[in-house]
């Protein structure tokens, strides 16, 4: 797996791209799954892993934890995973390598629930602003666990978990996770009101009744779990990542190339789908798979009475935060003014300075909201990657402008986008690994 050796890609933009290409399996869904591995002494079995970085990292994690990790049908993109903790795993996340992932997180849930007590790191990942723990740290008292700081990060400990009503002051993705793990091996019943019921926190609360959970209401925002005393084991295919799929939409509309997307979910896709619409790409959906025509008129449909658009992401079914990025770069691109606005992360619209370098329009107001004058022609710049979702953002913005781009720190993208050059050289991109 060509990654963290190569410093920079060489981009030569301006030309469209075209042909077919599948989204890998979902990197938000993977790493939760992986985590329940921790929670049964018998094999969970992963299909259609993805072949990235970070899926790397939480596998040293977890062998660091005591966890046997065996592969399969492995290909460029995509592998089967075996994950087994023949005994009970150890509770401390190793402090370095938990530092460097912010999915880390999700072992906490797991952790507790089969040993007691977990000592988590102070998870890292993307710089794209505070990722608070409070909602997490609120789940685990609501159970019973005690909480303390020590040199190494959190210790929580608790004998023995019990059910609880529980309100979410924040319909957190990894906490709900956390969340459904914790509780599922808690003595009674527990109620998460407030949920987070993205198609991930779905996938895991189906995985943990496959394994033998008691979990309803999944897909709603309030979830009652009945816990039980052991979970065995489960194979899962993980799904595909929409928010993959929603970038290469993104880009054959601003390159002016044609595409199809296979296997993509098209159900999961829905309000990503009717943004880029109001930013005037159309697409079609035939069974599986989307279409995106050449040549998409990208026009900004404004709203009623004439006022400027707003496109803000929200909790699912809404926008999702981690395509606002290519929404934003996408709208540079796009004839007309749009206003994204994004609302969980102070840090993530930053990256636009690069933007502006390429001779984008971008009026930031403030951290978390930018106005867009879109139409100009891109051109091409030296850039850096900030984050997963900035860099798939600029990658995009390198590919549709005129001339050569440079975009280093690509380790942040190989992160979360499975050889992303060579998928993009299939379409018929200039890019190259350096």
């Amino acid at each position: 797996m060509a990654t963290s050796n190569g410093l920079k890609f060489i981009v030569q933009g301006g030309k469209p791209i075209q042909g077919e290409i599948e989204p890998q399996g979902n990197k938000n869904e993977a790493m939760p799954l992986m985590a329940t591995a921790c929670m049964t002494d018998q094999p969970v079995i992963l299909q259609n892993i993805p072949q990235i970085d970070d899926v790397r990292l939480m596998e040293k994690i977890l062998s660091d934890l005591g966890l046997s990790t065996s592969e399969s049908d492995s290909c460029s993109t995509r592998r089967t995973l075996t994950l087994q903790a023949k005994s009970n795993p150890k509770s401390t996340i190793h402090p370095e390598l938990g530092s460097r992932l912010r999915g880390s997180v999700t072992l906490a849930g797991p952790l507790l629930a089969r040993t007691g007590e977990v000592t988590l790191p102070r998870p890292g990942g993307d710089r794209i602003g505070r990722r608070r723990l409070d909602t997490h740290l609120q789940i685990f008292t609501a159970l019973g666990a005690k909480i303390s700081e020590s040199k190494n990060g959190l210790q929580i400990q608790a004998k023995k978990l019990h059910g609880a009503d529980i309100l979410l002051d924040e319909a957190s993705v990894t906490a709900t996770e956390n969340g459904l793990c914790a509780a599922s091996l808690a003595e009674g019943t527990t109620v998460i009101h407030n949920a987070a019921s993205e198609p991930h926190v779905q996938a895991l609360a189906n995985l943990l009744n496959s394994m033998g959970a008691q979990i309803h209401g999944i897909g709603t925002n309030t979830l009652i779990i009945h816990g039980v005393k052991s979970l065995k084991g489960a194979t899962h295919r993980i799904g595909p990542d929409y928010l993959e799929a929603g970038s290469f939409l993104a880009l054959a509309a601003v390159t002016g190339g044609a595409l199809k997307i296979r296997n993509t979910a098209p159900q999961h896709m829905r309000m990503i789908l009717q943004t880029f619409a109001r930013l005037g790409i159309q697409t079609q959906i035939k069974g599986e798979d989307i279409y995106v025509t050449k040549n998409q008129p990208l026009e900004v449909e404004k709203e009623f009475g004439g006022a400027v658009p707003h496109i803000a992401d929200a909790p699912w079914p809404g926008f999702p935060a981690d395509m606002t990025s290519v929404a934003l770069v996408t709208a540079t691109q796009c004839n007309g003014t749009v206003l994204i606005h994004e609302k969980l992360f102070e840090s993530r619209l930053f990256f636009v300075d690069g933007l502006l370098e390429m001779g984008a329009r971008i009026i930031l107001c403030d951290p978390h909201r930018a106005v867009i004058l879109g139409s100009d022609k891109l051109r091409g710049a030296k850039l850096a990657s900030p984050d997963i979702r900035a860099g798939m953002a600029l990658l995009i913005a390198a590919l549709c402008a005129e001339g050569e781009s440079e975009i280093r720190n690509i380790t942040q993208i190989d992160r979360g986008f499975s050889r992303i050059e060579e998928r993009l050289q299939s379409l018929g991109a200039n890019i190259q690994r350096q």
